[in-house]
């Protein structure tokens, strides 16, 4: 069956993982709805050929989403998105009373208003742990008696089984209207190779998969940073690259999968972006450079990645009103300092193109919240197959997308809240320690 490409929305957008990663399946993610200002300007440089609604889930409408799109009333094929998931986190108190986990429930009211054929739920594994699996049953509970069936044996996917070269399991919960058929959790692509320091193959089945690209093969052409003086005052720089894996020449675009079906964007392949220099102390310098692989430095606690194995759950930290406190980044393989905000990129699965805030505060906190776009796509995948659609690749040169204005990429919170007329205060400020 051939058609127009299906059509997604995706609420609490982020930086847009999962939005790359349906685009990659096929899809046209119309709508993306996102509350922090400085978040949608990085989605809109990366997709400014689709809305995105800067405000809160909390005051946005199905009429809405229709209404300031081109969706207007078409069929949406999926809703998917992944609430604010900090009260079930594994590393943090769950509570079912936490108030941010009322975003869940807006999550289930908008489907029910925009009435697409499917939807993706993506959260923390902390959901199906202890009482925690009472709320999950609730989320399930609400949708079917809402016109909606759910796949009850929800799945929690581990990016490393998808091409990913990062050890980070997530929560997919999937649904449909009654009169559909549910889609399967995809099945696994890759398995981590055998190393000492990544997670080990431990079926014969896991074993007749490809292998999941180590830390080595998803950065091994990045420029040395250590050669960039003007690294320290921006964040990209005109460049040539090494010699680059299978994985990396995806992550380049110089060959793309036989699987991707997203729109091919304009950029300059010489460019290295996203890679502001860090000033460690020679304490600090001295202490990474002892570190073994795979293991945390004590002072730091920051864990350093091993060549041959798979980079440890990237994590966002959290804001200023919340702590500001900054998750730990891994340590660079072989120089001693923590790894760019362009390498954590690839160690998430995010092409080159793909832009994060020129800062590595935001920058970082942009991968981490997100699901890796591989691990999207695969998903996304699934949905494809129960739709009957036969999705076709696009011609390079033809359908060939700019990217958005690279003012976007600089803004700070007052900046991008003038540029979408939000209110700059939606998000308290970002307090630094001194």
């Amino acid at each position: 069956m051939f058609r127009q490409r299906p059509i997604a929305v995706d609420l609490f957008a982020g930086a847009g993982g999962m939005s790359l990663g349906f685009e990659q399946a096929g899809f046209d993610v119309l709508v993306s709805v996102e509350l922090d200002p400085i978040h949608c300007a990085i989605h809109k440089f990366n997709f400014p050929f689709w809305k995105v609604l800067c405000k809160s889930v909390e005051e946005t409408t199905g009429s809405e989403i229709r209404n300031s799109s081109d969706i207007g009333n078409q069929e949406i094929d999926v809703v998917f998105g992944g609430p604010p998931c900090q009260g079930f986190s594994l590393i943090g108190k769950r509570s079912i009373d936490d108030p941010r986990n009322t975003l869940v429930f807006h999550f289930i009211r908008l489907v029910l208003e925009l009435q697409p054929n499917f939807f993706v739920l993506e959260n923390v594994k902390g959901m199906t742990v202890g009482k925690h699996k009472e709320f999950t049953t609730e989320i399930i509970d609400k949708f079917e008696n809402n016109g909606y069936k759910v796949n009850r044996n929800y799945q929690v996917l581990n990016a490393a089984n998808y091409g990913v070269p990062q050890n980070r399991e997530r929560l997919f919960l999937l649904g449909c209207r009654q009169d559909l058929k549910l889609p399967n959790h995809p099945d696994k692509i890759t398995h981590p190779a055998k190393s000492n320091n990544s997670i080990a193959c431990t079926t014969i089945a896991l074993s007749k998969l490809p292998s999941t690209p180590t830390v080595l093969q998803a950065i091994q052409d990045l420029p040395e940073i250590e050669n960039y003086p003007e690294l320290y005052q921006q964040d990209w720089v005109v460049t040539d690259f090494g010699k680059p894996s299978n994985y990396g020449k995806k992550m380049r675009n110089l060959s793309l999968s036989k699987n991707n079906y997203s729109y091919q964007r304009k950029f300059n392949h010489n460019i290295l972006t996203s890679s502001l220099r860090t000033k460690h102390n020679p304490e600090s310098i001295e202490r990474f450079a002892l570190t073994p692989y795979g293991k945390i430095e004590p002072i730091s606690r920051f864990y350093k990645l091993a060549p041959d194995g798979l980079c440890n759950t990237l994590r966002a930290g959290t804001a200023s009103n919340k702590g500001s406190f900054t998750s730990p980044r891994p340590i660079h393989p072989f120089k001693p300092r923590c790894i760019t905000v362009r390498e954590a990129a690839r160690l998430h699965s995010y092409p080159d193109w793909f832009r994060f805030h020129a800062t590595k505060w935001h920058g970082f906190r942009q991968i981490g919240n997100s699901v890796p776009p591989l691990l999207a796509q695969a998903v996304a995948s699934e949905i494809i197959k129960v739709l009957g659609i036969k999705s076709s690749q696009l011609k390079s040169g033809k359908d060939l997308k700019d990217l958005g204005e690279t003012r976007l990429l600089t803004f700070d919170m007052s900046e991008a809240a003038k540029y979408f007329e939000v209110n700059p205060d939606v998000i308290e400020p970002r307090i630094r320690k001194k």
